[in-house]
């Protein structure tokens, strides 16, 4: 519930942005004005609506309000006369896009209790179950979020942000794609949220029907950037019959009213008369209604008692990692999807490999045939590592983007939570698979603790590698199938002049030699090579002059080195994984382009 009463206006907003010209490539548009002189107030507990056609200007303006807008903006915009900041409509305010994206395998109740807030234990638990009451979730609380329909995801998307309890929320056609009747539903809970919490709320509506007029309280016409009409709903009626258009009998006043600024493209005398008539209303309006300039408040954001504010990253830290937990071990096709690929997928890809190779001998056809062994087992660790990443990661870098924009977190509290689960994950199923692959890759009459540990690395690093590449790739591709494609080919590069299989690195030349030392697949190679042939006898009788060759050969002829160097190889492995996932933490701290931000938009 809002302690007082909030007011928010906008005075006098004029944006420029770029606009898309449908040229190919991204970021080729050309700069326009997309705003005009807009003015608007909505008060606490009242629901206005931003009535306009395609390209109006509508997102445009909650963008600005938002202060997630990507052009120029002037202008002022005041929450109970304070400059609203960005740092300001983070604590205080909400924005809801129609994009609902959220954490597959969670329950509707779960991925409410697990929004980044100040509140906690009890007060958490009776704010989720008021939300729920609210936007009449209550009956599916403990259904999957991916089982829900477009309606309900709408309004958990809603019950996100009232659970922050903000005194202002904003909503982008929030009836966007919905039935007649799901939309009456979403707009009288909004109308009776905004009455019972004193929240003010502000949504755009680009095709308004009228059993909805009831509840709106103020309307803002649109048309080209200009504002039409802004005030009151029942004003409006009496603003435009004053000035000569009255809305006929049993017609829908907030269709008829956005028909009327709303350009007619049919042909081009209809054009040329309606953007005249529209130019026109939208002088008269200025002319006539006056805005006087707004006050700024000297104390700044001081007059806003900030009622529960931001959460610290240790506890947003908590939530996140609460939140993996659930979404991993959670019942259902999502949690036994993500326990797979964390936990079975390495060890079963690695058991695949008892089909080819399980009957390879020491003798010289099947010390060869180990080196295709070792390449199998980097390359499908690399797969498995991509595999998991891009099936299970997207979701949270959805979720992410979006929190990113409330200014919930940074993206390396993120990657912490992440890694915090998926580090332990990997470490038991490369434990596992080493476990699977052991009788084949080493002796298993001569068991050995440092050799099994050899085989532990190469797996649980290269697994390690691909997952981070992959993360890094994510950050800036949207496909997951471009990040992979991405990934695997650095990987396979890597493979070809590093690991020693495909190509002996001894062959190389020495510039590539030189370099090859600075991929992890050399060391993880060295490391499988060490554990495969190091302490093998070759069952080989000298004949006709031909020479057995030893396992020190075969490390000097692939690695170009004839001794092993473990300590190296373990060190180098472990500072490669390690230290890429320090790099996406600093890479996920950085702002994010605009470019990425407009991908990720929706």
């Amino acid at each position: 519930m809002i302690g007082s009463d909030y007011v928010l206006e906008a005075h006098n907003i004029y944006h420029t942005t770029e606009v898309d010209t449908g040229g190919c490539f991204n970021g080729g548009g050309q700069s326009a004005l997309v705003l005009k002189g807009v003015h608007l107030t909505v008060h606490s507990g009242e629901v206005m609506a931003i009535l306009g056609s395609k390209g109006s200007g509508k997102r445009a303006l909650l963008d600005v309000i938002a202060r997630r807008s990507d052009g120029s903006s002037r202008g002022q915009v005041l929450l109970n006369g304070a400059p609203l900041t960005k740092s300001l409509f983070q604590q205080r305010c909400g924005y809801v896009t129609h994009a609902c994206d959220f954490i597959p395998g969670l329950t509707v109740s779960q991925t409410l209790h697990y929004t980044p807030t100040i509140l906690g234990g009890y007060l958490k638990s009776s704010k989720v179950r008021q939300v729920l009451a609210d936007l009449a979730l209550s009956q599916v609380s403990h259904k999957k979020v991916e089982n829900l329909n477009i309606s309900e995801k709408r309004r958990l998307a809603i019950g996100i942000q009232l659970v922050r309890d903000p005194v202002m929320l904003l909503l982008d056609e929030p009836t966007q794609g919905l039935d007649p009747l799901s939309a009456y539903l979403l707009i009288s809970i909004l109308s009776n949220s905004a009455k019972k919490t004193g929240c003010g709320i502000l949504l755009s509506l680009e095709k308004p029907r009228s059993d909805v007029f009831p509840f709106l309280d103020r309307a803002l016409f649109l048309c080209l950037g200009g504002a039409v009409y802004s005030g009151g709903t029942r004003a409006m009626l009496e603003y435009f019959h004053g000035i000569g258009f009255p809305c006929p009998q049993l017609e829908n006043p907030l269709m008829y009213y956005l028909c009327l600024s709303t350009v007619d493209r049919r042909s081009r005398d209809r054009f040329l008369e309606s953007s005249q008539q529209i130019e026109a209303l939208v002088e008269r309006f200025a002319r006539e209604t006056p805005i006087p300039e707004a006050p700024i408040n000297p104390i700044g954001s001081g007059k806003i008692p900030l009622a529960y504010g931001k959460p610290g990253e240790l506890k947003v830290w908590g939530i996140l990692y609460l939140r993996l937990l659930a979404a991993t071990f959670s019942c259902g096709y999502a949690g036994m999807k993500a326990l797979f690929l964390r936990l079975l997928a390495l060890p079963a890809t690695m058991g695949l490999l008892w089909l080819f190779y399980g009957q390879t001998g020491d003798d010289a056809h099947g010390f060869f045939s180990k080196g295709g062994l070792i390449l199998s087992v980097l390359a499908l660790s690399y797969g498995v590592g991509i595999w998991a990443t891009i099936s299970l990661f997207p979701p949270w870098r959805k979720r992410f983007c979006q929190e990113y924009a409330e200014g919930l977190y940074t993206g390396a509290t993120m990657l912490i939570a992440y890694n915090t689960v998926s580090i332990p994950f990997s470490f038991i199923s490369s434990a596992v698979a080493a476990c699977v692959l052991y009788p084949l890759v080493l002796d298993p009459s001569n068991p050995d603790g440092m050799t099994f540990t050899y085989l532990l690395v190469a797996l649980w690093t290269s697994f390690m590698l691909a997952e981070q590449l992959c993360v890094m790739f994510l950050l800036v591709m949207k496909s997951q199938l471009n990040a992979a494609i991405a990934t695997s080919y650095i990987l396979i590069v890597c493979l070809t002049l590093a690991s020693g299989t495909i190509r002996s690195t001894k062959g190389l030349p020495g510039w590539l030699q030189e370099n090859a030392k600075g991929v992890h697949t050399k060391y993880a190679s060295s490391l499988l090579h060490t554990a495969t042939f190091l302490g093998r006898k070759m069952n080989c009788t000298p004949a006709n002059g031909i020479v057995c060759p030893q396992p020190a050969d075969f490390l000097m002829e692939r690695l170009g080195r004839p001794n092993p160097q473990e300590t190296t190889d373990i060190a180098a492995s472990i500072a490669f994984a390690l230290g890429l996932c320090a790099f996406n933490m600093i890479l996920y701290l950085l702002p994010m382009p605009r470019f990425v931000r407009r991908k990720f938009r929706e």
